[in-house]
């Protein structure tokens, strides 16, 4: 047969399903896993073990008059948030679509991220602004309360990082809170060895010049979360999905004569999803109608594949528009491709 009539594929998830609706969509079934290994007991230990670890900082930080303690001290309290967040993704990625969230919930990890790194840019604000003003008012610092304290960080730092090792491996998730863990462990041996040289050299100045240092790799750290999460919830393309690339890889796959209206957009802080028109290369005449529609659905297999193992985007949808069909036309406008701009349908799930 020469052409299709537009029909939709949309997978996503082993419970895909198939629908008939009168405008010729249907939606076809495909077979990923987005359920995470469940950690949360990990998760609710380390979390546990830093909030008793910060409030400690806290304590002795404002007995000792340190700042780099109460700096680090809002460092820890991002890997407490980072850690929340990273149990709220994964029990959101559990949660059933309902006919109200047809995601369910899962953009709240975008939401909760962004606000994190809010409040943790305006919290460190205030560090800066204190830190500043000790440098012109220095007041007495017990060093060696600063470094035990922080060598206790250490151990809450390293510790926590080796729970969380054996998810880093298989989850990309995991491993952003483990690596956030170890290089914690790295800023807090920072801060015994500011607290050393307090006790050495007798320079109290060195404890705000070490909670302005601590300071700028939090903001570092957190300006990278807010600019990505910013991105993630006006639905950018997420980073390191190259939309050229996704689209060239599209139109290589054989029987795919073009492709057109692409979205790629962020479901939640883990999982993407993409709605395209694929316009497909004309079957031999001797096609029938069921020979068609196989070679149909093994290009939209081939398609979902692809997306699932090269770009990680579990969530596609896909309209099929015929081949126009130049020998039927008596108009240049009917024998051209889709204007960008023309009105189409997406089937979201």
């Amino acid at each position: 047969m020469t052409s299709q009539q537009p029909s939709c594929s949309h997978s996503h998830g082993p419970d895909a399903h198939h629908h008939d609706h009168d405008h010729t969509h249907h939606h076809g079934g495909g077979h990923h896993h987005h359920a995470p290994t469940s950690f949360g007991l990990i998760f609710v230990l380390s979390i546990a073990l830093n909030s008793a670890y910060i409030i400690g900082e806290v304590t002795w930080g404002l007995w000792a008059h340190s700042l780099s303690l109460l700096a680090d001290a809002g460092h820890n309290l991002s890997d407490v948030l980072g850690l929340g967040a990273a149990w709220l993704a994964q029990s959101l990625a559990k949660r059933a679509p309902s006919q109200q969230f047809t995601y369910g919930l899962k953009r709240a990890t975008i939401l909760t991220a962004l606000g994190n790194a809010i409040i943790l840019l305006l919290v460190t604000g205030g560090i800066i602004w204190e830190a500043i003003l000790l440098l012109f008012h220095p007041e007495n610092v017990h060093g060696q309360t600063v470094s035990i304290v922080a060598f206790i960080g250490i151990l809450v730092n390293g510790g926590t990082a080796l729970l969380l090792m054996r998810g880093a491996h298989h989850d990309l998730n995991m491993r952003g809170a483990f690596l956030h863990m170890a290089s914690d462990a790295l800023m807090a041996l920072s801060v015994v060895i500011a607290g050393g040289l307090i006790m050495l050299t007798g320079y109290t100045i060195i404890d705000p010049l070490v909670s302005l240092a601590v300071s700028a790799i939090i903001i570092w750290s957190t300006w990278s979360l807010l600019h990505q999460s910013l991105g993630l919830a006006l639905d950018g393309v997420p980073a390191g999905t190259d939309i050229a690339e996704v689209s060239q890889a599209l139109r290589n796959i054989p029987g795919v004569a073009d492709s057109h209206h692409l979205h790629i957009w962020p479901v939640s802080t883990t999982e993407t999803a993409l709605t395209v028109h694929l316009v497909l290369s004309p079957f031999p005449t001797t096609y029938s109608l069921t020979e068609g529609a196989k070679a149909t659905q093994k290009i939209l297999t081939e398609a979902q594949r692809l997306l699932q193992e090269r770009f990680s985007i579990a969530h596609p949808t896909f309209q099929i528009d015929p081949l126009p069909d130049t020998s039927l036309c008596a108009t240049e406008s009917c024998s051209s491709s889709p204007e960008p701009d023309a009105p189409h349908t997406h089937a979201h799930p």
